[in-house]
């Protein structure tokens, strides 16, 4: 029998600094996540005597990319007034996204786009993209 699920369910949390008691947040209205895509930079280590005159690769630095997630987007609530503070200040921060099935994957990210969208006829949405910063943190499922 498959495991597959639906995401629905999954939270994103961002860290608050600025509350009294420093903690994670739930972003509201939480539509889509895209959690980052890593790649790793491949190395070119070829040299005069490379067997079979073949090129030769190393593992080089790995990138964890972007992460975005979309919001159904409420001009001037908490969610909207955290975000607009953290892409002004260009500040790094956890971020951490639980899965429904309560593993979580924690990393630090930056805010690099804050998109909304404003439709004539339909719900307003934004949809944020954050830059990850190191290495993710991933839980165990239990």
């Amino acid at each position: 029998m498959t495991e597959a699920r639906i995401g629905y369910g999954t939270q994103y949390e961002i860290w608050n600094a600025t509350l009294p008691v420093p903690a994670f947040v739930f972003v509201a209205e939480v539509t889509s996540v895209t959690p980052g895509a890593a790649s790793a930079d491949r190395i070119d280590a070829t040299h005069m005597m490379s067997p079979g005159r073949r090129r030769e690769y190393i593992a080089g630095l790995i990138d964890n990319g972007e992460a975005s997630f979309e919001i159904n987007w409420v001009p001037g609530s908490t969610t909207d007034e955290l975000l607009r503070s953290l892409m002004s200040s260009g500040t790094t921060v956890p971020h951490r996204i639980t899965f429904p099935n309560d593993v979580t994957v924690t990393y630090d990210a930056a805010i690099t786009g804050y998109e909304k969208e404003i439709p004539v006829d339909d719900r307003m949405t934004a949809t944020v993209t954050v830059a990850v910063s190191g290495e993710e943190e991933w839980s165990v499922a239990e």
